[in-house]
């Protein structure tokens, strides 16, 4: 899912334009033709996501969703009653694929006969990934967290939880309209480039408005928290943390610092450039601590400090892993550490 893991007090300077935030079921206006609405999630330390609603001719463009949950469906409910009106939907735009962005798609697009607007790799990562709904743990994910140091408790808190994307994602719409990185989108009387970068999610859109000077980061960039960055058993020597930090830098070259940046968690704010050089510096530093630990050889589990100021309990273990694993293949792929495996199958890595 979307849940950021890394929690991050850089940013302290950016400026934050609105005094209130919408309650769910309302809208704030944010800029000519956009609204600000928010939905809740059932998560611990991220008890909303904001979505948007961009005036499209006669109706309105959706970008993002929110969980399958009924306060979601109750949320979008109470919105169009409400600020939204009785004014049709003409289409859904989802950011990327975790189920807090996407899982409402298919509820709205069957609703309103709309089509779903997403980049290629975010649907059809999502397919896989709900198609895992029901399904038993695998044997290579199993010898995947055994390999970062699981004990038994984890991969069986693991057999017991996997499947469970599907649970918070209502029927995907059958067929979507692809969205390509540089694209030009007439959205009603406004012109959104589509932005794509990667790393937190495979191909994840962002949306750029030069005349009204906003820019809708979904997880891309968010203003207090950094987005979480993982390797996952479909791809254990995927290196996403590079991809990461590679989007990041094209963004501060590709999308003007004066805009407002429209994330998806947390509030609206400006200061685009700064935040992205926070979010760079900050993870080159976590790079660094790990480097630093890893003088001993040490297993994915073992670095935990290095990324994160609070305990790592069954809840959080997997997120926390696949952040493990990013930096370290990141470290693996600029040439200064290497890994072996025991005799169990264990993976340690050291300095070369």
């Amino acid at each position: 899912m979307s849940v950021t893991a890394t929690s991050s007090s850089e940013g302290a300077a950016l400026r934050y334009p609105f005094a209130s935030i919408p309650e769910p079921g309302k809208s704030l206006t944010v800029a000519p033709g956009v609204e600000w609405l928010r939905m809740r999630l059932p998560m611990a330390g991220l008890p909303h996501i904001n979505v948007w609603a961009l005036e499209d001719e006669d109706g309105w463009a959706l970008v993002d969703t929110g969980m399958q949950t009924d306060d979601t469906a109750a949320n979008w409910q109470a919105a169009f009653l409400g600020p939204l009106g009785s004014r049709p939907v003409r289409r859904v735009i989802c950011t990327h694929m975790h189920p807090d962005h996407i899982g409402m798609s298919g509820w709205l697009t069957r609703r309103h006969d709309c089509r779903l607007w997403t980049t290629r790799l975010e649907y059809i990562t999502c397919r896989m990934l709900v198609a895992d709904t029901g399904r038993l743990a695998p044997t290579d994910g199993v010898r995947f967290y055994r390999a970062a140091g699981w004990d038994e408790a984890a991969l069986e808190h693991y057999r017991a939880r996997f499947g469970g994307f599907g649970k918070a994602v209502h029927a995907l719409p059958d067929s979507y309209r692809r969205v390509r990185d540089g694209e030009r989108l007439a959205i009603g009387p406004s012109e959104f480039e589509a932005v794509v970068g990667c790393g937190h999610s495979p191909e994840h859109l962002c949306l750029y408005s030069r005349a009204l000077k906003v820019f809708i980061s979904g997880d891309q960039v968010l203003p207090r928290i950094s987005s979480n960055v993982s390797v996952f058993p479909t791809e254990p020597d995927a290196d996403p943390l590079s991809d990461w930090l590679g989007s990041l830098a094209a963004l501060k070259a590709r999308v003007a610092d004066d805009v407002l940046v429209l994330p998806s968690h947390n509030e609206p704010f400006y200061g685009l450039h700064e935040r992205l050089d926070a979010l760079i510096d900050g993870h080159e530093r976590r790079l660094e601590r790990m480097l630093e630990e890893l003088r001993t050889p040490r297993r994915a589990i073992d670095l935990f400090s290095a990324l994160f100021r609070r305990p790592v309990g069954l809840e959080m273990i997997g997120m926390a892993t696949g952040e493990s694993l990013a930096h370290l293949n990141c470290l693996i792929g600029r040439g200064l550490i290497v890994r072996d495996a025991d005799a169990a199958g264990i993976l340690w890595y050291r300095r070369q």
